[in-house]
């Protein structure tokens, strides 16, 4: 793999060559934290915050001025975070790989063994005021990896069948769980792909629209001009819906008026922040809501985290380091789901605990994080210090 030494190139060069780089490694995000010497530029691949380089202050307040102008933010405001977004045409050529990785990547297991096809990546921009100047993140949002089906997510077989057939049911309301960064989005969004096209109004309220997804009406919240996750989801509630998603549930205005939609006729999927998907009950309950309207509104949690996979050399060669960034080669969804059966919906109207409900859905053979773990563990698709990592 070729060198790249980040810093010999001024701000525009820097710029470009991040960006093409990123792209070809299917790079989430992109970090410059500046130090009291430097800036720190780092990524993060497979959900992993890798260090790249050292630049000099005047190079990233060059790439700083360039980035704004582009993201259409204020150049002379320094002192307030602003937000924005820009786009960027992918080379077909492409760049040389990275070899000044902290840890080492698996350059020819990442980049797309095909030459990249013409695509254009979405930035978006976010800047924060720091002691040393402005911090900067740049987050990718890349068509190649945004909207993917089911089955190359990683899902079991069995939970892809119960989760194409949630999404094919008329009316309720399916939660998807997890931290920032867990791939939620991208989970619902092939969900959504299922059901397109089968004489459905599909309808989504977003912050941001992170993908197009042909077929479907996409609406993106404004907060500054009172179009909250809330008012917006009362609003497309007069376009005659099938299917709504909204993109988190955030207070209980949301929840309440996503279960009452689940409750009059509609299909209604949204993220909620929970550790499990057992846990996402007592959240919505202690947000407010009436357990008589949910638990008859209810139909599924799938709570998920993100694990890296183990590259095909490492499976054959049975030397695999789950300490070295190289063994790993992609990512794939460590999920739970929890199916809302007629027992669960009796303990919500009981107001029972987390590990009661938790109990009743392993007698119904629910499976745990952990368990699916030890599953794909087995497999040899990834490793026990990857579960253990994302799982605690």
């Amino acid at each position: 793999m070729a060198h790249i030494d980040f810093s010999t190139l001024d701000g525009e060069h820097l710029l470009t060559t991040m960006q093409q780089e990123a792209a070809a490694h299917g790079v989430s995000d992109l970090h410059l934290s500046p130090q009291k010497s430097d800036v720190r530029l780092e990524w993060r691949l497979h959900g992993i915050l890798l260090t790249l380089a050292s630049i000099s202050h005047p190079a990233y307040v060059d790439l700083l001025r360039r980035v704004k102008f582009l993201a259409k933010l204020k150049l002379n405001i320094t002192n307030i975070p602003q937000d924005g977004q820009y786009v960027f045409a992918v080379s077909s050529s492409g760049l040389p790989a990275l070899s000044n990785v902290e840890g080492r990547v698996a350059g020819d297991e990442t980049r797309n063994s095909q030459p990249a096809t013409n695509r254009t990546v979405n930035v978006r921009v976010a800047t924060l005021p720091s002691r040393f100047g402005e911090a900067l993140t740049l987050r990718l949002l890349d068509p190649d990896r945004g909207i993917l089906p089911l089955v190359k997510l990683g899902f079991p077989a069995e939970m892809e069948k119960s989760l194409k057939e949630l999404v094919e049911i008329p009316n309720g309301l399916i939660l998807v769980t997890g931290p920032t960064g867990s791939g939620k989005t991208t989970t619902l969004y092939a969900l959504l792909s299922t059901i397109i096209g089968k004489e459905r109004n599909i309808i989504t309220l977003e912050d941001p629209v992170e993908y197009e997804l042909p077929g479907i009406i996409q609406s993106e919240i404004d907060p500054d001009h009172d179009f909250s996750f809330a008012t917006g989801l009362r609003s497309i509630l007069r376009h005659d819906p099938d299917v709504i998603l909204v993109g988190e549930t955030r207070d209980l205005e949301t929840a309440q008026t996503a279960v009452n939609a689940a409750l009059t006729g509609h299909l209604v999927l949204s993220t909620l922040h929970t550790n499990s998907a057992v846990e996402a009950i007592p959240r919505f309950l202690s947000m407010g809501v009436s357990p008589y309207t949910l638990a008859p509104a209810f139909r599924a949690v799938l709570a998920q985290r993100l694990v890296r996979t183990v590259t095909d050399e490492c499976k054959t060669s049975g030397t695999c380091d789950p300490g070295a960034h190289a063994t790993y080669g992609g990512q794939m969804v460590l999920p739970e789901l929890l199916v809302i059966s007629p027992a669960i919906q009796q303990l919500i109207l009981n107001l029972s605990d987390a590990s009661a409900i938790e109990t009743q859905a392993k007698k119904e053979g629910f499976r745990t994080m952990k368990q699916w773990g030890e599953v794909v563990v087995s497999e040899k698709r990834t490793t026990k210090e990857e579960v253990a990592r994302v799982t605690g």
